[in-house]
């Protein structure tokens, strides 16, 4: 959703009426059409609090979770580039609490009992978690221009061995699902020296189930090994995601070092020489450009939530009624109900070939069944269909009016990506990633980058007996071939060294398609046309740059 969009001006919209905003097609759908279900059927007792304008309105939120000590905080800092109140940073684990990261005029610290009673926050809901979360959260707020298009949670360092057994005094994996539910991006962080997850990190992940379209894994500190310990350490971090995160994908690994010091090794040669540098200048501009289009998406991820959330409230109203359907009038009621939370799996089984829903849009029978003891089945609600054709209406008709407004609200207004910090002039100037090198390289040099080479391309031009000064396509095609490229490749080079379009290349147009077959061979991308500074100077337009070009043969 686009939070910086407000709600324009008007009455309330009637049925079949066009939605002003997509914010306000979203509030209206779920208060008239999605409330309704979850409150009649006690959704917000057993699943998610019921939402509110501040959770629809929010920037998109970035959380991090990861074990103490990966450098969660220094993560947040290096973004920002600046300190931020309530920030420690040290080798032991100094985050005790959770942090929310946000934009203010004002900079200073909100404590979380005055945060949870702030309308304009999207957090009041957390105050279901007690005063011993309370105590643990504060909002940290300063101006600074990152914090203008998106917010950070930071949270407590996960602990290993004996230190997890000691109680938080709160539900830390409930209040991390409350967050996984809510954020646009989670990003779990990794120390390349202490991969191991501890049974803490592992309720963690799990807590993000059904969320896996959120998560990132960062293996930070990863300048600190050299390569082949990288190897080791990347493929046991992948063993060991899989046996938590259940999914058929692959996660997505970002490699890097996320500090504002020099790279290091233990290889002792400067980092600057090895290939290391290049693949951690890659992955973190992979990283900030997926943290950058947070607020692009932003609204197709609300809308999305919205969808799982109706679609998680609809299959509750259907077991919530086939127990209170199975439920005897007068006898035996405590017996019936200890009978029918053992047969919940049975249960699921028969709601989804009755109602055609997939399995993977049950609840967890475990909680379920554990939540349900709580319950007397008797004053369940019996099931309205009015309800559940109300929500089939909205996902089948509404959602594509919303959907097509999100697409309108783009073109009109498209949002700001995340500037400011470490995002601004990540990609320009000499320092930006790919300046100098590859197809860039003598952009800025007086001379034809390719003349430095062409002695030697004109060895094996010469061999190829050229006739009038140029050699055909079969004798060019054959020495090309020896590059082993594909055809494809060997074709789009061709395109671009033949400048003249005769079909025939002269000793210029041979060296820059050898050129070219370099740059691809040192694993560089080909432009889709030639740059200005890679034309042959006789094939230039420009007389002055082929004076100087002749000047510098001689």
């Amino acid at each position: 959703m686009f939070s910086w969009v407000k709600q324009e001006q008007g009455g309330r919209n009637k049925e079949g009426e066009m939605y002003q905003t997509v914010t306000e097609g979203l509030q209206t759908l779920y208060h008239k059409k999605l409330l309704p279900l979850e409150e009649h059927y006690l959704f917000h007792d057993f699943h998610s609090p019921a939402l509110e304008a501040a959770d629809f309105q929010s920037k998109p939120m970035v959380l991090l979770v990861g074990q103490y000590s990966t450098g969660k905080t220094t993560f947040i800092r290096y973004l920002l580039e600046q300190d931020f109140p309530g920030m420690r940073i040290g080798p032991e684990p100094t985050t005790d609490g959770f942090i929310a990261v946000m934009y203010g005029e004002n900079e200073g610290v909100v404590p979380g009992n005055a945060l949870v009673v702030d309308p304009k926050k999207p957090f009041r809901k957390l105050n279901a978690f007690g005063n011993s979360f309370l105590n643990r959260f504060i909002c940290s707020q300063m101006p600074n221009q990152v914090l203008q298009s998106i917010s950070i949670i930071d949270t407590p360092g996960i602990l290993s061995g004996e230190k997890q057994r000691i109680s938080r005094g709160y539900d830390f994996a409930e209040v991390l699902r409350w967050f996984g539910e809510r954020v646009d991006r989670i990003i779990l962080l990794f120390d390349a020296h202490k991969l191991d997850i501890s049974d803490e990190f592992s309720e963690a992940i799990r807590a993000f189930k059904g969320q896996d379209d959120k998560i990132r894994v960062v293996l930070n500190k990863a300048d600190q090994v050299d390569t082949q310990q990288l190897m080791r350490v990347y493929g046991a971090l992948m063993w060991s995601l899989g046996k938590v995160i259940n999914t058929p994908e692959v996660v997505r690994v970002y490699l890097g070092s996320f500090w504002a010091k020099p790279l290091q090794n233990t290889e002792n040669r400067p980092l600057q020489n090895s290939k290391n540098r290049r693949l951690f200048e890659a992955e973190s501009q992979d990283l900030f450009r997926d943290i950058q289009s947070l607020p692009r998406n932003a609204a197709l991820r609300k809308l999305n939530d919205l969808i799982k959330r109706a679609r998680l409230a609809k299959v509750h109203a259907y077991i919530i009624s086939y127990l209170k359907k199975e439920m005897p009038s007068l006898f035996g009621r405590e017996k019936k109900k200890e009978e029918l939370i053992m047969r919940l799996p049975e249960i699921y089984t028969i709601l989804q070939r009755e109602h055609h829903i997939s399995p993977g849009d049950f609840p967890n029978v475990a909680k379920m069944q554990d939540m349900l003891q709580h319950y007397d089945f008797s004053k369940f609600p019996s099931l309205k269909m009015k309800l559940i054709e109300s929500v089939d209406k909205m996902l089948a008709s509404k959602i594509a009016v919303l959907m097509a407004m999100i697409r309108e609200e783009e073109s009109k207004a498209p949002p700001a990506m995340v500037s400011g910090g470490a995002f601004e002039g990540s990609q320009d100037g000499p320092f930006g990633q790919g300046y100098g090198e590859g197809i860039s390289a003598g952009a800025d040099a007086e001379d034809w980058i390719v003349s430095r080479e062409k002695h030697r391309y004109d060895e094996i031009f010469y061999m190829l007996m050229p006739v009038n000064g140029k050699i055909t396509g079969v004798n060019a095609k054959k020495e090309m071939m020896n590059s082993r490229l594909p055809n494809t490749v060997l074709g789009k080079i061709w395109k671009l060294a033949d400048c003249d379009r005769d079909g025939m290349l002269d000793d210029e147009e041979f060296a820059l398609a050898q050129h070219l077959i370099k740059i691809k061979l040192e694993g560089y991308e080909l432009p889709t046309e030639l740059p200005d500074h890679l034309v042959p100077p006789s094939h230039r337009k420009n007389a002055t740059a082929d004076a100087l070009y002749n000047h510098s043969e001689d």
